[in-house]
């Protein structure tokens, strides 16, 4: 054994977590393995969220889990997840309103379908990152 590795298993010995990951830095982190029950939840928003399309009100659901459970994810990966979502409910029911009081001059059908699509748009994009274990934007 040379010089260059008895250094490093000496270094080991002394601090043995140099290389091991725990459960705590895989959760600040975003280990996309991770199943915490705040990925969970927040899986099951984005599934609620995608059941909306044809029972609109698992969305209302999605966003009270959102909200009950923000303090749970406070300054993790997830929070940016839980934001997220909450702005997606938040903007489609603004444009879904908006749509509907503009049906009768017709446009209210192009506001709505594209409010859809806009939707489908941020559960992909949302999904997609959690199961990367990356958080959407900054928090």
């Amino acid at each position: 054994m040379n010089k260059d590795q008895s250094d490093i298993l000496d270094a080991e010995i002394i601090n043995p977590s140099n290389n091991e990951s725990t459960h705590e830095d895989a959760y600040q982190q975003g280990d996309p393995n991770l199943n915490s029950p705040e990925k969970i939840i927040t899986t099951i928003v984005y599934g609620l969220q995608a059941a909306a399309l044809l029972i609109p009100f698992t969305m209302i659901a999605g966003v009270i889990m959102n909200y009950v459970k923000i303090d749970d994810v406070k300054g993790t990966w997830l929070e940016s997840h839980f934001r997220w979502q909450m702005r997606t409910f938040w903007f489609a029911l603004l444009w879904f309103v908006v749509g509907v009081l503009t049906v009768v001059v017709l446009i209210g059908y192009f506001i709505l379908v594209a409010n859809a699509v806009w939707v489908i748009y941020r559960m992909i994009k949302g999904w997609i990152f959690l199961s990367e274990g990356k958080a959407i934007y900054n928090a």
